[in-house]
């Protein structure tokens, strides 16, 4: 039977009737929004980023208290003050005009509160309920069970005993000798657990003299706990807070403990600081054994037109070994990043980061081995950019720090104070467009000649074409102009001369200016074809690009920020083979190439294949130099190295990708590529990789995400170096080997990973030093412990995990 309970009188009086299957079946229903079942977008084959997993509850067992769910009670409790009790039973004795007795599967209800019961007494004066016998409680943001139950639904206060409880907004549970709702927000249960796992299965729970949930702030706290993990307590804690919903809040983050040759034993206990909405902190202080105490910190924030991070760490004092050419034993350490961006007026910004190390030591030193890569210098920049519907601009500064230990600042690169940057590009009718690139900056490092430098480059620029075909050609005129420092003849390309050694630059003035034409053509035919008993629309892409650069000397212009960019597919088609400004090739060539596509019928491209070459029909004139004031001699090449890749994905399982390039001038092979990637499951990944660029590197990789079961994984990647001639020494060999494992249940992830690698903070740029510490193999060793639902939503050996191994989530 249902009735009514208005506020204060029954209208009607209830008469009893039985019941068959009237309860409502939450099983079918929709999920509570902690009913989580592991579902996660797989990352696509050869994607360089893939998005952290969610935390998977898959394996968690069925929570039984969730039988009694009803998701059709409201999520909040803002209409409760306002709403109507109801009862149900499948006997109700209202003799009694104010007290009411329902007996028999009893359902009290009002707005997002439910109780239900063998016995309820609810009196219509007061509001107050007893509830006894198998007692099932649900309100916004929580389910309860228990033995008895009594409280009043006016005030929204209610005590009960021998509690279970279960929390909907995540999946935190617990029991508890008693629970009290003080009101619509706060619960507060007296000698209670708390955990995420299964109710009734706790790998880890806290055990509190009282835990408080405010459903407000999306905070518990307990106090006077302590932290186990299966019955082992190891964690005594008088007061603590946690998270019981996604909201951010303060707190410990998950400690990490590790191991490196250079800075020994490391522990990191980082503690989040939600400040404000708009801006937070984490102070991350940190010990290593071989170094010393560090305070690490990170400081965010977001307000009205800007935005930006500051991360800090510090060392006050550094007892460890120092290798490279910086005195860094007994002396404070740090390094500063700040970035920030600020919106100005409509169109324009500042944007700015400023990044700096105490020594050109700390990066080697501190170097987050599971994070990093080498980095041989630090960048700030700081700039003013603006940009509209043609055009954009920017205007700044850039300066770099040298951040190897075993290089001087002759390996910087320029710094640019100032620069200038403008660009448009203005349609002129609906084929026809004009545009510029154009810059100024003025150069300076030291020990190399400096100077001012302008570069124009307006163009002209014609679409022609349908989807079968297209002819775009292109006029461009480049001017670039210098204005040398007063001592430029006593440098050469790469940095002062010694006595009577001539300058490679004669004027203090020099300029150059020419005309770049070119024209791309291509047809695209397409059919309908089969494979393997699927369906494909195979094209056919010819492609023909002409392009013309008389030839200018060019070996009185000093090299800013130019060298030979490494020749791709994409070179076939590019009007310059050199990065910066201060060369431009000359050409008269003619590129030929053809591309082959084949799409399913979903337009998902499942092969690529590409095939080209560049026909020269004058010498290479424009070359980098060689010396300090000398250049290779011109090179008469009949064309460029044939130049192929493929593409292959017919399923979602399989990729593969592959590049070759053969020089026919030399009868060798340049570079080549090869990449395979294999799904095993949604868990799981396969890599295997080849990368071959003549006299320059020839390594083997593979990598591996291996699931051994639901819980279990397997994690591995491995590099192989075959030692190159004539190269200033570089590592060969095993350069780089991880290995791992990574264990996830309902509510804990453990993961072990042991990192051993060479050291290459000084390969490529300067010849090995001499030291006894120095060119050998460092090791790094991490343990990471995380207790899902307690704050943070990653580990700090995810970053590494990502980066080795293509694919990894």
């Amino acid at each position: 039977m249902t009735s009514k309970f208005p506020p204060r009188r029954l209208l009607a009086v209830a008469a009893a009737l039985a019941l068959i299957g009237g309860q409502a079946d939450a099983k079918g229903g929709q999920k509570p929004k902690t009913s989580l079942d592991g579902s996660e977008v797989v990352c696509p084959l050869g994607s360089f980023h893939c998005a952290p997993r969610p935390y998977n509850y898959a394996m968690c067992r069925p929570n039984a208290m969730l039988e009694f769910y009803d998701p059709t009670l409201p999520a909040t409790s803002d209409l409760r003050d306002v709403s109507t009790a109801y009862g149900r039973a499948r006997h109700v004795d209202s003799s009694n005009q104010t007290v009411y007795h329902l007996t028999g599967d009893a359902w009290l209800t009002r707005d997002d509160q439910r109780v239900q019961a063998d016995t309820i007494d609810y009196n219509d004066e007061t509001t107050d309920y007893d509830a006894r016998g198998n007692v099932r409680y649900q309100e916004a943001g929580q389910l309860m069970a228990g033995t008895h139950i009594r409280g009043n639904t006016n005030d929204s206060r209610g005590i009960a005993d021998d509690v279970r409880y279960q929390l909907l907004d995540s999946r935190g549970n617990g029991v508890a000798k008693q629970g009290q709702m003080l009101d619509a927000q706060h619960t507060r249960y007296s000698m209670a657990t708390y955990s995420t796992c299964d109710l009734g299965h706790h790998v880890w729970e806290f055990r509190g003299k009282t835990i408080t949930i405010d459903k407000d702030t999306g905070v518990g706290v307990a106090r006077d706990a302590t932290m186990r993990v299966g019955k082992v307590p190891f964690l005594y804690l008088p007061y603590f807070s946690f998270p019981v919903d996604h909201r951010r809040k303060s707190g410990f983050l998950y400690p990490t403990f590790g191991r490196s040759s250079r800075g020994g034993f490391e522990i990191s206990t980082p503690y989040y600081l939600n400040l404000a909405p708009n801006y937070d902190a984490t102070l991350d202080p940190r010990l290593y054994s071989s170094r010393g105490p560090m305070l690490a910190g990170e400081f965010r924030y977001l307000v009205p037109g800007s935005k930006g991070q500051l991360d800090v760490e510090y060392v006050p004092n550094d007892h460890g070994e120092s290798d490279g050419l910086a005195s860094t034993q007994g002396t404070s350490r740090y390094l500063i990043n700040y970035t920030d961006t600020t919106s100005l007026w409509t169109g324009w910004s500042f944007v700015g980061s400023y990044n700096h190390a105490s020594d050109s030591s700390y990066l080697y030193d501190y170097g987050n081995m599971f994070s990093h890569t080498v980095i041989y210098a630090l960048t700030s920049n700081a700039a003013i950019v603006g940009g509209g519907k043609w055009w954009n601009a920017s205007f700044g500064g850039t300066v770099y720090q040298n951040t190897n230990p075993f290089a001087t600042d002759s390996s910087l690169p320029y710094q640019q104070l100032p620069y200038a940057n403008f660009s448009m590009n203005v349609p002129l009718t609906h084929w026809l467009q004009f545009g510029m690139d154009d810059s100024a900056a003025a150069f300076s490092k030291d020990q190399n000649v400096g100077g001012e430098r302008l570069d124009l480059y307006p163009y002209l620029a014609a679409d022609f074409g349908t989807s079968a075909w297209f002819v775009r050609p292109k006029l461009a005129y480049r001017y670039t102009a210098y204005q040398l420092d007063g001592d430029y003849q006593n440098y050469g390309y790469y940095g002062l001369l010694g006595s009577g050694t001539a300058s490679p630059f004669t004027q203090e003035s020099p300029s150059r200016s020419l005309p770049i034409v070119s024209l791309d053509s291509g047809l695209v035919f397409d059919r309908s074809t089969s494979l393997f008993g699927e369906s494909y629309t195979q094209t056919l892409e010819p492609r023909l690009y002409y392009l013309y650069v008389p030839y200018r000397n060019q070996n009185n212009l000093p090299l800013f920020d130019s060298s030979l960019m490494s020749f791709d597919y994409w070179q076939l088609f590019s009007p310059n083979q050199f990065s910066g400004a201060d060369r431009q090739m000359n050409a008269n060539n003619l590129t030929g190439a053809i591309t082959t596509r084949l799409m399913d019928d979903d337009g998902v491209e499942r092969l690529s294949a590409s095939f080209g070459q560049i026909r020269y029909f004058t010498p290479q004139r424009v070359q980098l130099p060689n010396g300090s004031n000398t250049v290779p001699a011109v090179t008469d090449w009949s064309g460029s190295d044939y130049v192929a890749e493929l593409d292959l994905q017919l399923s979602d399982r399989w990729r593969l990708s592959s590049e070759y390039q053969w020089n026919p001038n030399s009868d060798v092979t340049d570079m080549a590529s090869l990449e395979l990637q294999h799904r095993l499951g949604n868990d799981g990944i396969l890599n295997f990789s080849y990368h071959y660029r003549r006299g320059l590197m020839e390594q083997y990789s593979a990598s591996a995400v291996y699931p051994l079961s639901a819980s279990w994984r397997l994690l591995a990647s491995w590099t192989y170096a075959v030692p190159i001639k004539n190269m200033i020494a570089a590592p060969t060999g095993t350069v780089d080997a991880m290995a791992g494992v990574e264990y996830d249940s309902c509510c804990v992830t453990l993961r072990l990973v042991d990192r051993n690698y060479v050291n290459q903070s000084y390969y490529g740029t300067t010849p090995v030093p001499v030291g006894s510490n120095i060119n050998r193999r460092d090791n790094a060793i991490m343990f990471e412990v995380i207790f899902k639902g307690l704050g943070s939503t990653g580990g700090q050996i995810d970053s590494l995990l990502s980066r080795d191994i293509l694919g990894y989530q």
